[in-house]
């Protein structure tokens, strides 16, 4: 069985994915849905653990076959790979400390607030009125949001829904300021003019899309939330 290598970094972002215990194997939402897909495909996957700013390069140069890591299709990544069709779409929340009074994009003038550099949820971080960004970037980004808005180094960070609103339910020290409803699809982004490969993903995500297998994986790991891909 050929392997498919999918880079991704290695963070606690549940219930997407949770820190690999060895750098090898991995388990959420996304590396669930991975393995789906590649079954359908007849391969096995392979991840490729690096950082954030580094998996899109990695497509490029073509050390790994794919990134399947959170790539909203954003038009600066869709200039960079080739997209399949989505296989989640999420929205963004914005997280402050409890206890703060921040509500939407107008109650945070002079915020520091964090976001990932080129990402969906730097577009929201930049659309709150007087805000001053702060970008993350590297393998540890996620927990690095974190850590910044407990120490106060920063007031807020925009990131996923998915992974935000589990995070506040959890922490005390977290809640949720607002979400916005921005319905940002992902996909598997793949080398560009990769059009087998693109085919190929995109026929096995027909696939369990249309036979309820992805939506089963959804539930198992997601089952607050709708499944946003049905078919009529």
């Amino acid at each position: 069985m050929s392997t498919l290598r999918l880079a991704c970094i290695d963070a606690d972002a549940p219930p997407l994915f949770d820190k690999s215990p060895d750098g090898v194997h991995r388990t959420g939402y996304e590396p669930a849905a991975a393995d789906l897909v590649a079954s359908v495909m007849g391969r096995d996957v392979e991840w490729v653990i690096t950082g954030w700013d580094n998996m899109i390069p990695m497509v490029q140069r073509g050390q790994v076959d794919a990134v399947w890591c959170g790539q909203g299709m954003i038009p600066e990544r869709i200039a960079l790979v080739d997209f399949t069709q989505p296989y989640a779409i999420f929205n963004e929340t914005t997280l402050v400390r409890a206890g703060d009074p921040a509500n939407s994009t107008t109650t945070m003038h002079g915020y520091k607030v964090g976001a990932i550099a080129g990402s969906a949820n730097l577009k929201v971080a930049k659309s709150i009125d007087g805000a001053e960004i702060v970008e993350f970037t590297g393998a540890t980004v996620f927990e690095d949001m974190i850590a910044a808005l407990r120490s106060g180094a920063i007031d807020a960070f925009v990131d996923d829904d998915v992974v935000m609103i589990p995070l506040a339910e959890k922490d005390p020290d977290f809640t949720v300021a607002f979400t916005a409803e921005t319905r940002n699809p992902w996909g598997i982004g793949v080398q560009q003019g990769n059009s087998e490969l693109l085919a190929e993903l995109n026929a096995a995500l027909d696939t369990v899309i249309a036979d309820g297998r992805l939506a089963a994986v959804w539930s198992t790991w997601m089952p607050d939330l709708p499944f946003p891909l049905e078919r009529s």
